[in-house]
């Protein structure tokens, strides 16, 4: 038997007109402490985006998920919050902000493996 663990997991949105607090579903991202995880998944469905909202500059949105992501991975050219611990990552990527990317709340789980979870979170909640 597998020894599940605690995880913590939130849905990356884009807003493409905030104000009107309508959005897509383009990512999730996943913490577990116990397992020393945090990754994240990302898809941009240009054509649904442009239908949503033909004003939004897609390579925008690009770059913005390109520093979340190297946030994530805490990586040597990912600014000083992506030299935080890990824990300390994922809050501010789950942080409340009013942006044209967002994250859902925290949500809790528990799982033996993280990547597989992320996998089928991002199966199910931004590719279906």
């Amino acid at each position: 038997m597998y020894k599940t663990e605690v995880y913590e997991y939130a849905v990356i949105r884009v807003l493409p007109k905030v104000e009107r607090e309508e959005f897509l579903n383009v990512g999730v991202i996943l913490y577990s402490k116990r397992k020393n995880f945090l990754e994240m998944r990302v898809h941009l469905d240009e054509k649904r985006i442009k239908g949503f909202s033909k004003d939004l500059d897609i390579d925008m949105i690009k770059e913005y998920l390109d520093a979340w992501d190297l946030v994530c991975k805490g990586t040597k050219d990912s600014g000083p919050i992506g030299q935080l611990e890990m824990h300390l990552r994922f809050r501010w990527l789950t942080a409340n902000r009013s942006t044209i990317i967002q994250s859902s709340k925290v949500h809790p789980g528990q799982c033996s493996n993280p990547a597989a979870m992320l996998d089928q979170l991002f199966q199910q909640l931004v590719l279906q």
